[in-house]
């Protein structure tokens, strides 16, 4: 189970906009992420590659969780903010739930919880 000082330090890296370096430090190496209903991305090493894709065509990255969040034996729920400034100054605001399987100090199942009209970029 982890405790709420290891999911601080899992929020404070993703607040530091280093999605791929959070991946790293904070799942496990056959973790998966699914977005919605969508197949899952399965293996850190796939799921940190995805992440540099989506980093290289942002400009700036803003990620902001939006406190409280919430800790069951294994399962963590935590609720984000996130904006995108792309490379064509187009803007993509995402507000998602994420609801996390953690084994011991790393996640292994991750699931994204948002609508897919925010993913539009907006000039």
């Amino acid at each position: 189970m982890p405790t709420p000082e290891r999911i601080e330090e899992f929020i404070a890296r993703v607040e530091t906009n280093e999605h791929d370096k959070a991946i790293e430090e904070f799942y496990t190496e056959n973790a998966s992420i699914q977005e919605n209903e969508s197949t899952p991305r399965v293996g850190r090493a796939n799921l940190i590659e995805n992440e540099r894709k989506v980093l290289s065509r942002a400009k700036s990255v803003s990620s902001k969780c939006i406190r409280p969040f919430f800790i069951s034996e294994n399962e963590v729920v935590i609720k984000w903010n996130f904006r995108f400034v792309w490379k064509d100054n187009s803007i993509t605001e995402i507000e998602e739930i994420a609801v996390q399987q953690w084994e011991g100090n790393r996640i292994s199942k991750e699931k994204f919880y948002y609508d897919p009209i925010q993913m539009q970029p907006k000039k």
